[in-house]
């Protein structure tokens, strides 16, 4: 693998960052002792413009290279997420979280670590046009802190003119990357339902209005908006989680409840799901008597990729890659991330780096692979160099 030297040069270090943001994981917004020790490490390198507590514990920091100053200087964006998974940790590591009902199971004290040590060495060299903004996020896994530092100003307030981002990715080759131009990972909705009928006596279903059949004739209609509604040529996922009801084997109870995600790329295609599920529960509950109340809460966005970004990083990435692999056609991702928030207001890109042979994200065995933090550190150095070159 071609990384930086001087980067190779404070793998370890790395590792110790990493492993201490492991040990010590918080969750959602709550990441102000992984903000201190960032800002911790920012300062130890020299970076003096520093925001904290934006999207309550987010830290923004700043770079500046040559002709920083300039009212046409550019300026490009690095982000990486902060926050744990409400899991424990079974890595079996000496630095496992154990018993904080916390783990960092989808790599994120990696991510962390990267760009920490990506600050370092261009703290260091400064060898880029104008700005680096360095954006250390809180709240992926929910409720989506990327959302809040948008609203909150950050791409604005910064001048951020493209944005980047690295996520780990196990069951490929270490230090290799993937990506793909357009829609790279699903948008996310979920649904709920609320059914409500008249209970009874189990004996004389007559006297009650069945929310059990009601809530079954909804989840089988609600199958038919892949396979008779939707364009087989797109991608879809309709899936219904969970149902609800009942107390005793003699009852017929009074209500149920369904819900489940829906997982698109397209808007329209997610329009179309809407509409035909508020269709569904009406026409449901109306054919057997029952009240039913449909509630749809929007997640993330779909995570699209611009083209000229991907081609840019990708070809950052066959730089540092060395031997492995840089793929630039991964199939698309039905998971979502919040990353969409920043790419629908700015061009960018989202790549995966290959963590080598693991445990999967969010398996409360996943440990991030420490061998591949110099690689993406000098992937984020390397695109700043290239993307804004010294003159």
């Amino acid at each position: 693998m071609a990384v930086i030297n001087r980067i190779a040069g404070f793998a370890e270090e790395m590792a110790g960052w990493r492993q201490h943001i492991h040990a010590n994981p918080e969750i959602g917004f709550d990441c102000h002792q992984t903000a201190d020790f960032v800002v911790e490490r920012l300062r130890e390198f020299g970076i003096t413009e520093i925001e904290t507590g934006v999207a309550e514990s987010g830290v923004v920091a700043v770079i500046e290279g040559q002709g920083a100053d300039a009212p046409d200087a550019p300026v490009i964006g690095l982000r990486a997420d902060m926050d744990a998974l409400p899991m424990e940790d079974r890595t079996g590591a000496p630095y496992a979280a154990l018993g904080r009902g916390a783990s960092h199971a989808c790599g994120h004290d990696g991510h962390t670590a990267m760009l920490l040590g990506a600050a370092k060495y261009l703290a260091e060299t400064r060898a880029f046009q104008g700005r680096v903004v360095l954006i250390f996020q809180p709240a992926e896994e929910g409720p989506g802190g990327a959302d809040v530092m948008v609203r909150e100003g950050v791409l604005d307030r910064y001048g951020i003119e493209q944005v980047f981002a690295l996520h780990t990715l196990p069951g490929v080759e270490a230090g290799g990357f993937y990506t793909a131009p357009g829609p790279i990972m699903a948008a996310v909705d979920t649904f709920y339902i609320d059914i409500k009928g008249v209970g009874g006596h189990g004996a004389y279903p007559q006297e009650t209005r069945d929310p059990v059949v009601a809530a079954c004739g909804m989840v089988q209609a609600i199958q038919t908006i892949v396979s008779r509604n939707h364009d087989t040529r797109q991608s879809l996922v309709v899936t219904v989680a969970q149902i609800k009801t009942g107390s005793a084997d003699n009852v017929i109870p009074e209500t149920a409840y369904i819900d489940g995600t829906i997982r698109t790329f397209d808007k329209g295609v997610q329009e179309m799901v809407h509409r035909r599920l508020s269709e569904i529960v009406a026409g449901q509950a109306a054919s057997y008597g029952v009240e039913a109340e449909l509630r749809i809460d929007l997640g993330y966005p779909a995570t699209v990729n611009d083209p000229a970004a991907v081609e840019l990083a990708a070809g950052v990435a066959r730089g540092v890659a060395g031997a492995a692999p840089v793929i630039t056609d991964r199939p698309r991702e039905m998971g979502a991330e919040d990353f969409s928030y920043m790419l629908e207001q700015r061009p960018g890109a989202y790549l995966f780096i290959g963590q080598g042979d693991a445990p999967g994200l969010h398996n409360p065995a996943f440990n991030f692979n420490d061998e591949i933090a110099p690689v993406g550190a000098s992937f984020f150095a390397r695109l700043v160099e290239t993307a804004q070159p010294p003159r």
